[in-house]
């Protein structure tokens, strides 16, 4: 089981490599900030797509997407947030949000910064951004992978 995951697209063009990528996963996983309705759209035409509202989406997505969200796939329990908070802190605001929650892996965005970290027996992951040339330390994405019980990410850059 493989599942693309992208967060903070801002209404930005989308990489070419993101979405050709994004063909060969199961489903799609975005974790907040499209901006408008049209981006989230673009997203739901490729895939399934699991999603939050994120800080800076417009009220329409805001009314249809939960702010957070837990679901199961093939045996693992995954938290979504788009998350909140200056990037120093944002790894302990989201796990303050699932600290009561059986999670595998909690995804979330807002920061911009890609994570692939394990804490206590849970994967913080957060794709970064895949069209942000000003916060992010680079333009990236996300797959995890699912096999034989176990969860993998693995953050992608995307190719200049």
């Amino acid at each position: 089981m493989k599942i693309g995951v992208v967060s903070d697209t801002h209404s930005r063009e989308i990489p070419e490599q993101l979405m050709e990528d994004f063909k060969t996963v199961d489903f799609i996983v975005h974790a907040g900030d499209f901006c408008f309705l049209k981006d989230f759209k673009i997203f739901s035409s490729l895939k399934h797509l699991k999603a939050v509202y994120g800080n800076m989406d417009e009220p329409v997505l805001r009314h249809m997407l939960p702010r957070r969200e837990i679901f199961e796939v093939a045996g693992q329990s995954i938290g979504l947030i788009h998350g909140d908070g200056a990037p120093q802190t944002i790894l302990e605001y989201v796990a303050t949000e699932f600290k009561d929650d059986k999670v595998s892996v909690v995804i979330f965005g807002h920061s911009h910064q890609p994570c692939n970290k394990r804490v206590k027996n849970i994967l913080y992951f957060n794709p970064g951004s895949p069209n942000d040339l000003v916060i992010a330390p680079y333009c990236s994405y996300g797959i995890l992978e699912i096999k034989e019980d176990q969860i993998t990410g693995k953050i992608i850059k995307v190719r200049e």
